[in-house]
């Protein structure tokens, strides 16, 4: 059976490519190239076989990066600039690469989610230039919002640690998923260490060209409340707790956004995130977890890492 060795990822100092990067080198399968911007100053994780600084707007010298390499993982920031992806898979797929995981981790179905918010449909294209190439194939994951991230930030779970205070949406029962960022890069590790053919088993053909979900948790804002009133050992009655209506909560992002506060599309994201209509349910029971044989986490453990991250944040 044939494995991918030689992997590239764009992105492997930021914050969800870290840990894919560290997870495919734990492997011991893998060889991996980091592939950034001329003039990157980003940490990079330890054991990476080279770093390749490159101009994005060359598409020869992209091409020259990515020679040899048999899978291409691509994790961009939100602010950049819309073309980097695509002149990525254009490079990659000239240069030969079979694999490509496109940036984002959004549901490519949800046709609700890029009605409403249309900036997110990158990753549909990137999926749909990659299947058109005719010779590469995408691989993604559905991870639902990255745990850490949305519990510290108070305009994305309503949570404001610093001043005690939580915004429930709604009554705050909508189930949801969430990924961390460990299990994120223990999926992918996971997902590059099958086999690419097998006659038994799971591998990597399967995924070709499809994405399949995966989860860490799958919980409410009232789930996670009574988890941070365990980890912070606070009662419910030590924090000032207002409801808002999700529509109400969307609506004002938007308003937000068309001002040009940027805060208004997160506000957008989440509390659309938690719409009553039952949609993000559905793929709790289709997650491959079990496929490949992740984890089960501790949420109060994870809380935990996005309550310290938050009294890290500047506001």
């Amino acid at each position: 059976m044939s494995y991918v060795k030689n992997i590239a990822i764009v992105g492997a100092g930021g914050n969800s490519g870290k840990y894919i990067t560290e997870a495919l080198l734990k492997t011991g399968k893998h060889t991996v190239t980091s592939i950034s911007r001329v003039g990157s100053t980003s940490a990079l994780p330890a054991g990476i076989a080279a770093s390749k600084q490159v101009n994005y707007d060359d598409h020869e010298d992209l091409v020259q990066a990515l020679t040899g390499q048999e899978a291409l993982i691509i994790t961009l920031s939100a602010t950049a600039p819309a073309t980097i992806e695509p002149a990525l898979i254009r490079a990659a797929v000239a240069a030969g690469v079979t694999w490509i995981v496109p940036n984002g981790s959004a549901d490519i179905t949800d046709e609700a989610l890029f009605k409403e918010l249309p900036a997110l449909g990158r990753i549909r294209d990137a999926t749909r230039q990659i299947e058109e190439s005719g010779s590469s194939a995408y691989l993604s994951l559905s991870t639902g919002f990255w745990y850490e991230w949305s519990v510290s930030l108070p305009f994305a779970y309503g949570f404001d640690f610093k001043a005690r205070a939580v915004t429930l949406f709604d009554e705050g029962n909508v189930r949801i998923r969430n990924t961390t960022w460990p299990q994120l890069g223990r999926a992918y590790a996971a997902l590059f260490s099958l086999p690419v053919h097998a006659d038994s088993g799971p591998s990597l053909a399967q995924f070709r060209n499809r994405q399949a979900p995966v989860e860490s948790f799958f919980v409410s804002q009232r789930d996670i409340f009574e988890s941070v009133l365990r980890v912070t050992g606070t009662t419910e009655a030590d924090w000032k707790v207002t409801h808002q209506p999700s529509a109400a909560r969307f609506a004002a992002g938007k308003e937000m956004l068309m001002r040009g506060e940027m805060t208004g599309f997160g506000l957008m994201l989440y509390s659309f995130g938690f719409f009553p209509d039952g949609k993000r349910a559905t793929a709790h029971t289709e997650a491959v977890n079990n496929v490949l044989d992740l984890p089960k986490e501790n949420l109060d453990e994870m809380t935990k890492v996005a309550i310290d991250r938050a009294s890290k944040l500047p506001f």
